[in-house]
C-alpha cells in the first residue's frame, strides 16, 4: 500500500488551493492593528501639541510634596522565570521533546531526525510554491516532526509547527487552514477537542480509492496553543477509530 503523505485533493479542490489560502491570510490582522496603533499614536502627539501650546501662557502651579516616600532601587540579579511561568522556557527549547513518544512496539517512520525544515515541509503540500508563500508570511519558524508505524497499513504522524508571530498570529492561521480543508471533505465527522477552543478531530467514513491500491481510510487533528500549530494525521486500510485521533490530540495538546 501506498500511504500518502497528505489526503490528496480532488481537482475542484485543488482549483480552490488559492481561495483557502486566501482566506487564511484575510484572516491575518497583524499589519492592521500596527497601522492602526501608529494612526492613534499621531493623534496622541496631535493632541499634545494643542495642550502645550494653552500652557504656556498659564501661571505655573507649584506641585504638591510627594505623599509617598522614594522607593530605593533593588539590588542583585533577578532569577528568570520558571518553567511554569513563562512557556516560552518551554516551547524555546527542543520542540522535539514535546512531541508524543511511539507507542511500545510501534517502528519509526522517520528518515530524519525529527527536525524538517521549510523546503522539505512545503513539499508535504499539494501546491509547494503556495505553501511556501503561506509559511513565509506566516512567520514560519521549525516544525518538529513524529511518524510511527504500528503495522503495514497503520501509519501516524504528528507536526508541531512553531511560528515567530512577530506580526501575525501564524499558529492559528495555520490550524485554521488545516481545519478548513479537512471541512470541505464532505465524508468527515468533526469534533471539539476538550480543552482548546477551536480544535477540531476529524475522521473520514469514506475511503479514498485508485485503481491497483488498497482503500485508504484517514483521520486528521488541528489545533494550536500560543505560537504553536498541531497537525496529526492518521491513514490505514481499515476504519479509524475516532477515539484513536482524540486520544493522540487530548494528549498531544496537553503537553503544549
Amino acid at each position: 500500500m501506498e500511504v500518502p503523505e497528505r489526503p490528496e485533493q480532488t481537482p475542484e479542490v485543488q482549483e480552490g488551493a488559492q481561495v483557502a489560502v486566501g482566506v487564511s491570510r484575510a484572516r491575518r490582522r497583524g499589519r492592521t492593528a500596527l497601522l492602526i496603533a501608529a494612526s492613534a499614536v499621531l493623534g496622541v502627539v496631535a493632541g499634545t501639541c494643542t495642550g502645550y501650546l494653552v500652557q504656556v501662557g498659564r501661571t505655573p502651579t507649584p506641585l504638591p510634596p510627594l505623599s509617598q516616600p522614594v522607593v530605593k532601587q533593588a539590588k542583585g540579579e533577578v532569577e528568570p522565570l520558571s518553567v511554569a511561568q513563562d512557556r516560552r522556557v518551554r516551547t524555546d527549547g527542543d520542540l522535539r521533546k514535546l512531541l508524543l513518544s511511539r507507542p511500545s512496539g510501534a517502528r519509526n517512520a522517520l528518515e530524519s531526525d525529527g527536525w524538517m525544515d521549510l523546503a522539505e515541509y512545503m513539499h508535504s503540500f499539494d501546491k509547494p510554491a503556495v505553501a511556501f508563500q503561506d509559511l513565509v508570511d506566516s512567520e514560519f519558524r521549525r516544525v518538529a516532526v513524529a511518524a510511527w508505524e504500528t503495522t503495514d497499513t497503520h501509519f501516524v504522524e504528528i507536526d508541531l509547527v512553531q511560528f515567530h508571530q512577530g506580526e501575525v498570529v501564524g499558529a492559528q492561521d495555520h490550524a485554521d487552514n488545516g481545519m478548513y480543508w479537512a471541512e470541505r471533505d464532505s465524508g468527515n465527522h468533526s469534533r471539539l477537542i476538550p480543552g482548546t477552543e477551536e480544535g477540531m478531530t476529524y475522521v473520514d467514513s469514506t475511503p479514498e480509492r485508485e485503481p491497483g491500491y488498497l482503500p485508504v481510510y484517514s483521520a486528521q487533528a488541528h489545533a494550536w496553543r500560543g505560537d504553536i500549530a498541531m497537525d496529526i494525521y492518521i491513514y490505514d486500510t481499515k476504519p479509524i477509530p475516532e477515539k484513536e485521533i482524540m486520544s493522540l490530540a487530548e494528549r498531544q495538546v496537553g503537553r503544549l
